[in-house]
């Protein structure tokens, strides 16, 4: 049975209920300690509702109020103006929806987009659920329009003489299966790197070969490429690169690139490395322990287990068992456990298990999470900084490592840092 626009809003709103709790009670607490209650109370008045429910269950309209009410108290202090943005629309979306009134297609599409984006704002992973509804809302409107295109063709015969002499230009260009299948709009936004490694995503993402085949390979991004083949090859090359451009503008395919280069499979079978290969004089690529830290797909507050039953709470504790597995996170355990920064150990195991390809993306989204104050399994914010720091130092210390960092061009990183300093 196909399934309502008001359905799907339904459905998104009771993911960003189960995303959202966690975050907002976490938040409210380390504001207001044994407060919180009677805090919470006085922001949004005594709701029947949810009086006995604690605060992670409350209705979703409760929780984004709370969230706006109290804002400058609260969570100014983890989140920016962007997200405030998207707690009002998402007020108004769910009110609208509370009064069964009607949605329409971009009425819906609009609710899963904000959704998901304030709930990768906190790390949550229902923000991919709700993508994937919204893809498949784009992917049902697509097949709408085509539908519609045809029936114009049908009833609508324009005839003319340049056209008698003209090939239907299908027959002159061949449409990507993507394009031709309506699933373009999937393609364009599956640029994932925590997705591709997992094992998961499209081919074009996903498998080396078919990225490459897919690529261009600017002057700046071959250069990047030589650079990483000489670093990992412990022939110098900058242990650290820093990617910082507007949304789109390249950081999570370059990044791909890079993951894809060092995945173990030879540079001849990889479109356009014979190139890299070239300028970097060298006749194969080492391969690496590739190591990806996501931002947003990694929660500072939700410790997590591994398939071995390794419990990790800290950034430094996900790459030393990405890095080595089990026997690597005994190294840098009691750090993980007390939420502080390893120090030396990390150029001890980058120097033991390399070469190795560190890959972080979204930082900044995860560490504006952080409190103060050490409360979190994964540290505190001036924990974080201390690490930044060992890490960048152990990178050039271990001949054969290279960091590569993203960060967003924009006032976020700005205003983090001015947080620290006022």
């Amino acid at each position: 049975m196909a399934i309502t626009n008001y359905e799907r809003a339904g459905k998104a709103l009771e993911l960003l209920k189960s995303g959202l709790g966690p975050f907002v009670q976490r938040e409210f607490t380390n504001v207001y300690k044994d407060r919180t209650e009677a805090e919470a109370i006085r922001f949004i008045g005594d709701d029947r509702l949810n009086a006995n429910k604690p605060m992670e269950q409350w209705d979703a309209g409760v929780l984004l109020r709370l969230m706006w009410e109290s804002w400058n108290n609260v969570f100014r202090l983890t989140l920016g103006h962007t997200e405030r943005s998207l707690v009002s629309e998402l007020r108004e979306q769910r009110n609208k929806w509370a009064h069964q009134e009607t949605f329409s297609g971009d009425d819906t599409y609009r609710a899963l987009d904000s959704a998901p984006r304030l709930l990768a704002a906190v790390s949550a992973p229902q923000a991919d659920e709700i993508e994937k509804m919204k893809m498949e809302l784009l992917r049902l409107r697509f097949d709408e329009q085509v539908r519609g295109e045809k029936r114009k063709t049908a009833s609508t015969a324009i005839e003319s003489t340049a056209a008698d002499h003209l090939k239907p230009w299908r027959e002159v260009v061949t449409p990507h299966r993507d394009v031709a299948s309506g699933r373009y709009q999937h393609a364009e936004f599956a640029a994932d790197l925590w997705q591709v490694h997992l094992g998961e995503g499209t081919d074009e993402y996903r498998d080396p070969v078919e990225f490459f085949r897919r690529t261009y390979l600017t002057e700046s991004l071959k250069g990047m490429l030589v650079g990483a083949v000489h670093r990992l090859a412990g022939q110098g090359g900058d242990p650290v690169v820093q990617l910082q451009t507007n949304f789109g503008g390249g950081k999570t395919h370059s990044m791909l690139a890079l993951y894809h280069l060092f995945s173990g499979i030879a540079p001849t079978e990889l479109s356009g490395i014979d190139a890299v290969m070239q300028d970097a004089m060298a006749s194969k690529v080492l391969p690496a322990r590739r190591l990806v830290l996501v931002g947003n797909k990694i929660s500072p507050g939700n410790p997590s287990t591994k398939p071995d039953g390794t419990v990790v709470r800290t950034l430094w504790g996900e790459l030393a068992w990405q890095l080595g597995g089990k026997k690597a996170f005994a190294r840098i355990q009691a750090d993980d456990e007390k939420a502080t920064s390893p120090g030396d150990v990390l150029r001890e195991l980058f120097t033991e298990y390399g070469p190795c390809l560190i890959l972080i993306d979204e930082w900044v989204a995860y560490a504006r999470q952080l409190h103060d104050q050490s409360d979190l399994p994964a540290g505190g914010f001036e924990t974080q900084f201390t690490f930044a720091q060992v890490l960048t130092e152990s990178a050039k210390l271990a001949g054969n490592c290279l960091l590569v960092i993203s960060l967003p061009a924009s006032d976020t990183a700005v205003r983090l840092t001015r947080r620290r300093m006022t």
